[in-house]
């Protein structure tokens, strides 16, 4: 560099400082400047593995879905490519996941920027698609098949896996997860030490339940997990293929292992209880979670309906 050169680039950094502007920081945020893919291994170091307990279905999505955004600049990713992703998700893995997929984004940017990253949020002003509640359950001329299908499980731990997890209601994850130190026979109860809104939950175990717990007991000897396996785990980790088999013998479709657990609400629903006696039994903080049980309470509609007619023909006669 000439002194002219010199000169007149020192003469322009000065003129830039006295606008406010301080080539050092500019520097620095050039330099702090990282792609997608090393904010999303960062993210997932320093917040996803350490908050939350569905850390490894951030991961798999991530890597599966947005792969292809690794190698680009975080700045250089648009509020229309984040729009058209979230809609070529929707389109071949469904609206859940692609909803699922655009609050992965959101929270990816929004720590970036909360760690010093300058720049904009892409996802800003991305609606996600309209959600509607699922209101699957076993209905009363489901359940004989389905009880008779479970019944001819020749794997018993599927088998008592899937009662545990009808007669409880609780979550898949920590039916899977279950232990026998936190089983009280005595108190016929069942302590969750920690569900999915992070709170512990009691479970009351009915004698059904008891009965299968007292069975395993016997024929397994004691370990740590009700549902012991040889895997990575120590417990059983993924039931689907027995699921499969019990929902096929059965002739039953569009059901899932979660269903089980509205199953179990909506027959409290049935049987007269109240929304916050279902909440509590299944764990549920939000009463919004409760509230599609009252939309679930037929029966007791039906056999009203029933009674009046009956009645109105009896006065007739």
């Amino acid at each position: 560099m000439t002194v002219e050169n010199a000169r007149n680039e020192a003469q322009s950094v000065i003129a830039k400082m006295l606008r406010g502007s301080n080539p050092n920081e500019d520097k620095k945020n050039i330099r702090s400047e990282i792609t997608f893919g090393d904010m999303f291994h960062l993210f997932m170091e320093r917040h996803s593995i350490q908050n939350k307990k569905t850390w490894k279905e951030d991961e798999s999505s991530v890597n599966n879905l947005l792969s292809n955004w690794f190698s680009k600049q975080l700045s250089s990713i648009t509020k229309q490519e984040v729009q058209l992703v979230h809609e070529k998700i929707k389109n071949e893995n469904g609206l859940y996941r692609a909803n699922r997929m655009l609050a992965r984004i959101r929270v990816i940017y929004s720590k970036a920027i909360e760690w010093g990253w300058v720049g904009i949020n892409p996802s800003q002003g991305v609606k996600k698609s309209k959600e509607k509640s699922r209101d699957r359950f076993l209905h009363s001329d489901e359940l004989p098949r389905f009880f008779e299908s479970v019944e001819a499980e020749t794997n018993t731990t599927i088998k008592d896996y899937i009662y545990i997890s009808l007669f409880t209601g609780a979550r898949k994850s920590n039916v899977l997860a279950m232990r026998w130190e936190d089983i009280n026979f005595e108190r016929r109860e069942w302590l969750i030490p920690e569900t999915k809104n992070g709170e512990s939950l009691r479970v009351h175990l009915t004698g059904e339940v008891l009965s299968i717990l007292q069975t395993r007991l016997e024929q397994y000897p004691k370990g740590e997990w009700v549902f012991e396996s040889i895997g990575k785990t120590g417990h059983l980790v993924e039931p689907k293929s027995g699921w499969k088999r019990i929902l096929q013998r059965a002739e039953i479709k569009d059901l899932r292992l979660h269903d089980l657990r509205r199953t179990l609400g909506s027959w409290q629903a049935a049987t007269g209880a109240n929304s916050y006696i279902i909440g509590r039994s299944l764990g549920h903080k939000n009463p919004q979670s409760t509230a599609i049980y009252a939309r679930l309470s037929i029966d007791p509609i039906k056999d009203s309906v029933e009674k009046a007619t009956q009645a109105m023909l009896k006065h007739a006669k």
